[in-house]
């Protein structure tokens, strides 16, 4: 079991990447009529990539709570993990959105983020994502001290939040799954916060 773990947690993760690859593989290659992409591909790989990026930060901070729920130690070894999976997915998404709708203008990226609400809020999802993934590494913890860290750390419930709002902001009307997570991420924040406050979540 301890062996399998991160090998299948990294399977589960790279699924929706594949499942791109091959619906692009597909379409270009063997059949251009294909809707394993939807009737549009671009936007769909777009959506797609942002979505996962959002389930892979859920998922990395739901692993102190499920640790504090149930005092199984081992599921602290996927945090990282998942957190960096998290990270090369939010920059994929921003990367195909650079490639596909921008032709790789950085100028018209400044422009379209100081005019649209959603994409400010995915920026500052990203640009608090890039500090966590530069510092995932040992050596990284060792330098920086556990303390300064964990702290540091604590912008992955800031990268949700923006994540959460860049959700929110982006599709059209009242859709319940962008609130969804946002409401999971705060229960997540709560059960964190709960050993501080004095209270208990496993029976002793």
């Amino acid at each position: 079991m301890r062996v399998l773990l991160k090998p299948s947690a990294h399977a589960v993760m790279a699924i929706p990447l594949a499942l791109l690859l091959f619906g692009w593989a597909e379409l270009l290659f063997w059949n251009p009529a294909s809707r394993a992409l939807s009737a549009e591909p671009v936007a769909y790989t777009h959506n797609a990539l942002g979505l996962a990026a959002l389930r892979a930060l859920v998922a990395s901070l739901a692993v102190t709570p499920v640790r504090l729920l149930t005092g199984w130690g081992r599921v602290m070894t996927l945090r990282r993990l998942l957190g960096l999976w998290a990270f090369a997915y939010a920059a994929m998404h921003l990367l195909f959105y650079l490639l596909a709708e921008l032709d790789w203008s950085l100028g018209a990226l400044l422009a379209e983020t100081a005019k649209r609400p959603f994409i400010l809020a995915g920026m500052v999802a990203g640009i608090a994502l890039l500090p966590l993934a530069a510092t995932s590494t040992g050596a990284a913890i060792r330098r920086l001290g556990a303390k300064r860290w964990q702290a540091l750390h604590r912008l992955a419930y800031l990268a949700g939040i923006a994540a959460c709002v860049h959700f929110i902001l982006r599709v059209k009307g009242f859709q319940w799954e962008p609130w969804l997570y946002l409401g999971l991420l705060l229960a997540l924040f709560a059960l964190r916060l709960a050993p501080r406050a004095g209270l208990r979540l496993r029976p002793s």
